[in-house]
C-alpha cells in the first residue's frame, strides 16, 4: 500500500461488492485511501486474499477495518442501546469472536487498525455492564496487539468525558479513538469540536461526517445525517481544530445513504469541500 500525505482525503466504505470495482469507484472521486466496513453477515472465508490483491493492484490504502455486527439497529437511541456493540448481554460471546475474525482479516490485508461502536458505556464504573465491556475491550486490544494493530473506539454514543474515563480505565497502549463529529450531534452528546479537544491526545483516526441535532420534543430520536457541509458540525471549524491538535491522518468521508449513486455524488462533493478546507 502506498504512503499517504498528511490529511489525505479518504472514504469510509463497505465491503460486499467486487473489491476492484469498489476501489475504482472510490478512486473516481479522488480518494486514494479509506476505511473498510465489515458487515456482521459478510462471509470472511477467502475474503482477505481478494481484498489484498485488489488493494495492491489499485495502489489503494485502507487504514482501518470497521467491525459491525448482526442484529444491530440505529433506528433510534433506545434501539441503539439495546442492539449495538458490546453492551447487549446475549450477543457478547459471538460478537467478541467476530471481532477477532475481522482483526485477522485486517491483518491479512495489511490493515493496521480495527474499530467499532462498542455501544453506550454506562457512566457508573461499578455497573456490571461497564465492567464486562471494559474487560472485553481489553481482550480485543490484546488480540489486536498480537496482530500489530490498534483498536479504536468510535465516538458519539456517550459524552467525551465519559468516553475518556473509560478509555483511561481500559489502560491498553494500542487503544485509540476514531473521532466522528457528526455522531456527537446525532446522539445529542455534545459539541464535536469541544469533544475533539477533550479526546485529542487519543484520536488516531477520524470520520468527516455531518448531521443535525435530534428534533426537540421527540424523546429517543436521533438527529439526521447530512451531506458534508450541510449539517451542524461546522466543517471549517472541525478541520481547523484537527490542524490545531496536529492531526496528520486521513480525513475519511462517511456518508450513509441507501441510494449508491446519491452517496457517491455526496462523497464527490465532500472531497471538493475538504480539499478547500484542508488548504
Amino acid at each position: 500500500m502506498q504512503a499517504l500525505k498528511d490529511m489525505e482525503i479518504g472514504v469510509m466504505f463497505w465491503a460486499g461488492r467486487d473489491p476492484a470495482e469498489t476501489i475504482r469507484e472510490l478512486k473516481s472521486v479522488g480518494a486514494r485511501c479509506g476505511q473498510i466496513g465489515i458487515a456482521g453477515d459478510l462471509p470472511l472465508a477467502g475474503a482477505a486474499a481478494k481484498w489484498k490483491f485488489a488493494l495492491d493492484a489499485e495502489r489503494f490504502t485502507v487504514v482501518t477495518a470497521f467491525c459491525a455486527y448482526k442484529g444491530e439497529s440505529y433506528a433510534d437511541i433506545p434501539t441503539v442501546k439495546n442492539t449495538v456493540g458490546f453492551i447487549p448481554h446475549g450477543t457478547r460471546v459471538e460478537r467478541e469472536k467476530r471481532t477477532y475474525e475481522v482483526s485477522d482479516f485486517a491483518r491479512d490485508c495489511g490493515i493496521p487498525s480495527l474499530a467499532t461502536h462498542i455501544g453506550f458505556v454506562p457512566e457508573d464504573t461499578s455497573n456490571p455492564d461497564y465492567i464486562a465491556v471494559r474487560e472485553m475491550v481489553r481482550r480485543v486490544c490484546d488480540h489486536c496487539a498480537k496482530n500489530k494493530q490498534t483498536f479504536a473506539l468510535e465516538t458519539g454514543q456517550e459524552g467525551a468525558e465519559t468516553l475518556l474515563e473509560f478509555f483511561i480505565d481500559v489502560n491498553r497502549p494500542n487503544l485509540g479513538i476514531n473521532f466522528d463529529p457528526a455522531n456527537m450531534i446525532l446522539y445529542g452528546t455534545g459539541d464535536p469540536v469541544e469533544a475533539l479537544g477533550t479526546l485529542a491526545a487519543h484520536v488516531i483516526s477520524v470520520h468527516c461526517k455531518d448531521g443535525d441535532w435530534p428534533p426537540k420534543g421527540v424523546p429517543g430520536a436521533l438527529g439526521e445525517e447530512k451531506p458534508l457541509g450541510q449539517g451542524s458540525v461546522g466543517m471549517e471549524r472541525f478541520i481547523n481544530k484537527l490542524k490545531s491538535i496536529h492531526f496528520k491522518g486521513p480525513l475519511n468521508i462517511e456518508r450513509e445513504v441507501l441510494d449508491q449513486s446519491q452517496r457517491m455524488l455526496d462523497i464527490a462533493m465532500g472531497v471538493k469541500l475538504l480539499e478547500k478546507l484542508r488548504g
